[in-house]
């Protein structure tokens, strides 16, 4: 039998782009394997940044229900087989390998692209499962993204900023644009901030989708013990604190919440099993913190707005002594707005190499950082990069490691978690 590596290696030369942003080709193997219309419901999130914490949340929620629940998330922080759980659980490599066996005997002569075998083989091992629902993580845009082959039950955007404009577009219109592609006609459009582009609101009502925004229908606020949740006459005082960190993160959980209502798919819905599930519910990599003798704290942020988020949440927590970063960026990132946006929190850069045709080595992520950026090493390997913190760090220190899950997944390993 040939290897989950090797189905993956071949998948990345199958297709001659590694993105395509495109749904005939991806529609066509689906409807060859009966996949494009789920026996279950389907919750489909998208958004520049939350949108992972969301579908943790809601797939939390739903397990707490009752509900068996087929998750499918991108990308992974180390294992591949991360992207695709059923009931919590990964799926494995023989279930994978059985899966990917499955769409090359439908597919012919059709190339398909990585995220595109991964989203058809995530379809395929759901319905063969019988799970309850269907939650799914768009990859890119939405639109066009190959989850955006089902017509999802109830749908949302967490929020929208500028990243991946080479595919979606320069300005917030265009990428609001492509992200409100998931929603559909006569069901519920679930909207994670009260400021979204006119281009979301338009889609919205040019299809007549039903809006349920932020601030207007649904609300949350952190409050001294936890936090509390509105939605329409209905409220949640006095819930826990969430699993996941930051100021973010309230956002968030009451998206999910707000999608479970909106969809109607609440029934079990009820105090003492929404503050169990929320506070359960840890998503590695966003806001984690590990104390040692030296805290670390490891955030996927790899946008302006994400590291906006992320210098918030480590201002409201300053060390005793200095914060030294770890940074690794993807080359067609937005360097200079996620450093600013970090530059005052940050004493200390250490810059690595990510893996991956996309990666910048440490030498020319410098070159991209300000004059006036204490660099105090550059590291071909995030492990180096992390040992060389380890050794600088003294009690009282702190060290963060952000700047794209490949460098997030790695430091997890290095650290022994």
């Amino acid at each position: 039998m040939v290897s989950l590596s090797d189905w993956l290696r071949r998948q990345q030369a199958i297709h001659p782009h590694a993105i395509d942003l495109t749904l005939e080709r991806v529609r066509s193997v689906a409807r060859r394997m009966q996949l494009e219309r789920p026996p279950h419901p389907v919750i489909t999130v998208g958004g520049t940044n939350g949108k992972g914490s969301t579908v943790a949340f809601i797939a939390a929620l739903l397990a707490a229900m009752g509900y068996r629940v087929g998750l499918f998330i991108s990308p992974q922080l180390r294992l591949y087989n991360e992207r695709i759980s059923i009931h919590g659980v990964s799926a494995t490599d023989a279930e994978l390998v059985a899966a990917f066996e499955r769409i090359e005997a439908a597919r012919g002569s059709i190339t398909l692209t990585y995220f595109e075998f991964s989203t058809l083989a995530a379809l395929d091992l759901f319905a063969r499962a019988r799970v309850d629902f269907a939650v799914l993580e768009v990859g890119l845009g939405g639109r066009l993204d190959a989850t955006n082959i089902v017509d999802a039950d109830v749908a949302a955007v967490c929020s929208i900023g500028l990243d991946h404009t080479d595919w979606l577009g320069n300005s917030l219109e265009s990428i609001g644009a492509e992200k409100a592609g998931i929603f559909r006609a006569n069901r519920p459009a679930v909207l994670g901030a009260a400021e979204m582009p006119v281009a979301v609101h338009e889609r919205i009502a040019a299809i007549g989708a039903r809006a349920i925004v932020f601030g207007r229908d649904f609300d949350a606020r952190a409050t001294a013990s936890g936090f509390e949740f509105r939605y329409g006459e209905r409220l949640w005082r006095d819930l826990p604190p969430l699993g996941l960190r930051g100021d973010r993160q309230v956002n968030n959980a009451a998206t999910a919440l707000a999608t479970l209502i909106a969809g109607g798919f609440d029934g079990n819905l009820r105090h003492e099993l929404i503050a169990k599930a929320l506070a359960s519910t840890v998503v590695p990599g966003r806001f984690q913190i590990i104390e040692r003798e030296a805290e670390w704290i490891l955030d996927v942020a790899h946008n302006a707005p994400a590291a906006a988020a992320l210098a918030d949440n480590l201002q409201a927590r300053v060390p005793a002594g200095r914060t030294i970063a770890v940074c690794g960026i993807l080359g067609d990132k937005d360097v200079a707005a996620i450093v600013a946006a970090l530059s005052a929190t940050v004493d200390e850069w250490i810059l690595v190499t990510l893996d991956g045709p996309r990666a910048i080595d440490a030498a020319a992520l410098a070159a991209r950082l300000p004059a006036d950026a204490r660099i105090v090493g550059e590291y071909s390997t995030v492990a180096s990069g992390c040992a060389a913190a380890a050794a600088r760090a003294v009690a009282g220190d702190r060290v963060v490691v952000f700047g794209s899950f490949l460098i997030v997944g790695p430091a997890l390993t290095w650290l022994g978690l």
